[in-house]
């Protein structure tokens, strides 16, 4: 079937979350949106084996209940507590009681998730879902950190290569995780970060487990035998909920903060200040597409589900004269995301330098301080709700 450059307004490449919630946000405003879907990565049916699992805070769990694909039941488990524990006794606790709210964020299982967006993208006339990008006044590429569209426009994409590699699989414990997600700082093995996610519901015994370990050590544990691996993890968990059973496949990835060089820009042949969306087009970058961060913080999906959020509010304020190719409306997006990335980004890797940092003395500095902070409610409380609120300020 063929489409002519003026029947959609936007065309999205890449059917991730990040680009079917958008789909579905600029379809709402009545927008004709063009989905431009890989074949070889299909969203999986709930029950899938499927290992990953995203920490969701308030902003994105509106934007998904706004789009009626919030999942729920045991696809969703309510986080009221989080325990952080350093490698010198240091620890730093975040109650949602504290917060006065009913969670910290939200453990979503990824399958039931993309299955939730499918679902209501066959449910929107105003998307189309095609297997070739086509013409429209504007492109948004959403298509992960391995865009291949971002490397043919010629944008500069910044890579840090961590010496760590994420290792994550699925768990059942002897004792029900009870809402309380936890992460261990370890330097015993080198820097490693290992995280108990709860997953399966309220009163599950299941966890998503990411454990940022070195390459080398990561390769040995994706290998080993189950009870081994099971073994190693029961001691780098401390036995907090007894005995761990491996119940999925062990997923290995390496980890990078990255960043493009630019997130907009016209596309190859268009003309610049041209009225006709046969002449101007232009794009933006959103998601792993634009930025990736180390996880260690959880706020990957949540910053790429800022983007969408961003990037509509922009297209829904802007004058109607003005066409949606235009640069001018787009780097408005732009400079709305750059700081909150940057600033994330600073976060996340200063995070994962300190604690990769060997030196007894600076050990034991950063387990004082991380053990001071906790008792600084009224400090400790503002950072929660900055981390809870973060996509909110788009």
């Amino acid at each position: 079937m063929s489409h002519s450059p003026t029947q959609f307004d936007v065309c999205i490449r890449g059917s991730g979350i990040v680009g079917r919630s958008l789909a579905l946000l600029l379809a709402s405003q009545g927008l004709r949106v063009a989905l431009a879907k890989n074949p070889a990565a299909q969203p999986s049916a709930p029950g899938h084996s499927d290992v990953r699992a995203y920490s969701l805070n308030a902003a994105s769990r509106q934007l998904l209940l706004d789009l009626r694909c919030w999942p729920e039941g045991p696809a969703c488990t309510p986080i009221l507590k989080m325990h952080i524990e350093g490698d010198q006794g240091g620890q730093l606790d975040f109650s949602a009681s504290q917060q006065s709210v009913d969670a910290l964020n939200w453990m979503v299982d990824v399958p039931a998730l993309e299955f939730n967006l499918a679902k209501a993208i066959g449910f929107q006339p105003l998307i189309q879902e095609v297997l070739d990008s086509v013409s429209a006044p504007l492109t948004v590429i959403c298509e992960g950190r391995a865009s291949q569209t971002r490397a043919e426009l010629g944008v500069e994409f910044d890579i840090k290569h961590y010496e760590q590699h994420a290792l994550a699989c699925r768990i059942r414990t002897q004792a029900p995780h009870a809402q309380i997600a936890r992460q261990w700082f370890h330097n015993t093995h080198g820097p490693e970060i290992l995280a108990f996610l709860p997953i399966g519901g309220e009163s599950s015994h299941d966890w998503a487990v990411v454990w940022s370990l070195t390459p080398t050590r990561a390769e040995t544990l994706r290998t080993s035998e189950a009870a081994s691996f099971c073994a190693q993890l029961l001691e780098a968990s401390q036995g907090i909920a007894g005995n761990v059973e491996l119940i999925s496949e062990r997923a290995v990835w390496p980890l990078q903060l990255a960043k493009a060089a630019r997130w907009t820009g016209m596309m190859p042949g268009s003309m610049p200040g041209s009225m006709s969306s046969k002449q101007a087009a232009s794009f933006v970058l959103a998601g792993d597409a634009a930025h990736t961060l180390h996880p260690l913080a959880g706020q990957g999906l949540n910053v790429g589900l800022a983007d969408v959020i961003a990037l509509s509010r922009v297209i829904q304020a802007k004058e109607f004269w003005r066409p949606l190719s235009d640069p001018k409306l787009l780097r408005r997006y732009e400079r709305a995301r750059q700081a909150e990335v940057m600033a994330m980004g600073m976060v996340t890797d200063g995070l994962q330098r300190l604690f990769a940092q060997p030196d007894l003395p600076l050990k034991k500095l950063r387990n004082w301080g991380m053990s001071t902070f906790n008792q600084f409610t009224p400090l400790k409380k503002w950072m929660a709700t900055e981390a809870m609120k973060s996509s909110s300020k788009a």
